[in-house]
């Protein structure tokens, strides 16, 4: 059996992490320029862009999930960490794909033009402020939280990597050929 997933799901996942930093990024950047500058709407527009993006790179990986068997982990771990690992995994899926969501809905209701790649996106027929506060500041309090799940993420995967030494990681990575000598 192969030790690592389908090269079309690590494409998918460091492509998703690659837009969340993106999305992420312009947000923390924003804060530094002047409201209504060039850069300041060049950054909110890619923020708009990089979250859109990982809302569609976060579908093509549920149906890459249902449709590929996940490589087994050697050795492999413990029960309590199978379904911790499995909680916090469906915990970013969800994440990923309702911020993204929820943003779009916010500036939906907002009634804010942008456009995503040059396709303008519609906007509502009538404004609805406090929808949109509500929605903006779900979207926000997720997106903070999502700074705790990704580290809790990345640590796990260190963590099995220096120090359980399984082959966690590198099932992910691109190009590894995972460890075939394990203890």
């Amino acid at each position: 059996m192969k030790n690592t997933f389908a090269r079309s799901q690590r494409i998918m996942h460091w492509l998703v992490l690659l837009m969340i930093v993106i999305a992420y990024a312009a947000m923390e950047l924003k804060g530094f320029t002047t409201k209504g500058s060039a850069p300041r709407a060049l950054l909110v527009l890619t923020h708009y862009t990089a979250g859109v993006s990982v809302l569609v790179f976060m579908v093509v990986r549920v149906g890459l999930k249902l449709t590929h068997h996940d490589p087994d982990i050697i050795p492999q771990p413990p029960r309590w960490q199978i379904i911790s690992a499995k909680a916090v995994h469906g915990l970013l899926y969800l994440m990923f794909l309702s911020l993204p969501l929820l943003g779009v809905l916010s500036l939906y209701v907002g009634q804010v033009e942008w456009s995503f790649l040059g396709l303008q996106m519609p906007v509502a027929a009538a404004k609805d402020p406090e929808l949109q506060h509500t929605l903006k500041s779900v979207h926000e309090l997720i997106a903070n939280a999502g700074y705790f799940l990704v580290g809790l993420h990345a640590a796990a995967a260190l963590f099995h990597h220096y120090i359980v030494r399984d082959n966690t990681l590198e099932r992910m990575l691109p190009s590894m050929h995972p460890r075939d000598n394990r203890k």
